[in-house]
């Protein structure tokens, strides 16, 4: 488990193991979002690389009768 400590201007760094974990890089953004008493960082990506990330996944999806 890795804990890191809230310094007075409230900023955290995030540990070099879970930083070697994601590819995350100096400069990039996350969002950060609180969750039932925790907080989340989701790393924001960019729209152009996030194209054709849902390639081959199944739409064929059983609907309600009143939903079609």
């Amino acid at each position: 488990m890795n804990i890191v400590t809230v310094s007075p201007k409230f900023q955290v760094v995030i540990p070099l193991a879970v930083r070697k974990a994601l590819p995350l890089h100096p400069g990039e953004k996350v969002q950060v979002v609180p969750y039932e008493n925790r907080i989340e960082l989701i790393p924001v990506q960019q729209l152009k690389k996030m194209r054709g990330f849902l390639k081959g996944v199944n739409t064929k999806v059983e609907r309600e009768k009143d939903r079609v």
